[in-house]
């Protein structure tokens, strides 16, 4: 599974390209896959520190590049300012970039016109504008903090000689029946399948499919059908379950001729 999931990380596609909202984004080297042993992910954390640990190792196993420091915490007195995600060093030209990671999955609200405030988080709780305002405005200036100075020399580092980047890779998410979607600036690689609203779900159009479950781990996935699908009614169950919790699971859905696609079911 950890080497799916370092496979999944490096498959996801940026949610833009070169400079966007004045964030250049990270470009990930090639990676070949032929050798590559992922080394074991602590099953205990997050999908988020998961990916960090996918992203170290990746870029480990480059030729271009190699990680300073990672996980950088700066505190001023007993108050925690934050914490910078990674410092890592060009093996050809030796130059500096602090990278912040993001691995997201969105939704995109067509009932919202302007096209960074579509994408929310399938429960509500986390929305794309607010994560680029605390890059913009806390992650990137803490690098010039005076509190991290001290740790940056141990380094040898000079953060003015330090570009910074963000390796944001996401997974976006259309309303269900919307053939095309305007997300410019955004890269629209990053549409990966459809959503739609419980009440929805209910509706003969999906009687017949058969469906999966997938863990948060498994959504970093490419969908296959060597899993246990069950029956729309069996996953009805499951589902009332989720909605009552306000949580929006990811189905993986498999048709009559094998083909299997991604869909979010909202609980709003």
């Amino acid at each position: 599974m950890d080497k799916e999931l370092c496979f999944g990380f490096y498959n996801t596609a940026p949610l833009w390209t070169n400079e966007q909202f004045g964030i250049p984004q990270f470009e990930f080297p090639e990676i070949d896959f032929t050798h590559f042993k992922a080394e074991p992910i602590p099953k205990q954390l997050r999908l988020g520190h998961k990916m960090e640990h996918t992203f170290e190792q990746l870029l480990e196993h480059s030729e271009t590049w190699h990680v300073l420091t990672k996980n950088l915490l700066i505190d001023k007195g007993k108050t925690r300012l934050g914490e910078l995600d990674f410092i890592i060093k060009n093996n050809q030209s030796h130059s500096v970039l602090h990278v912040e990671l993001a691995y997201k999955f969105y939704i995109i609200n067509p009932e919202i016109t302007e096209p960074i405030h579509r994408l929310i988080g399938p429960n509500r709780r986390d929305m794309f504008y607010t994560k680029l305002d605390k890059l913009k405005e806390k992650q990137f200036p803490l690098l010039y903090s005076e509190e991290l100075k001290e740790q940056l020399q141990a380094l040898h580092i000079n953060p003015t000689e330090i570009e910074q980047q963000a390796c944001f890779k996401a997974q976006l998410f259309s309303l269900y029946g919307i053939d095309s979607t305007s997300i410019r600036p955004l890269n629209k690689n990053c549409i990966q399948g459809s959503w739609i609203r419980f009440d929805d779900f209910n509706s003969n159009e999906f009687k017949n499919f058969e469906y999966y479950i997938p863990y948060k781990d498994e959504w970093v996935l490419e969908p296959t059908i060597k899993r246990p699908y069950a029956s729309r009614y069996e996953t009805l169950l499951d589902l009332n379950l989720r909605m009552l919790k306000e949580n929006a699971p990811m189905l993986w859905v498999k048709n009559k001729v094998e083909l299997v696609s991604k869909l979010f079911v909202v609980w709003w």
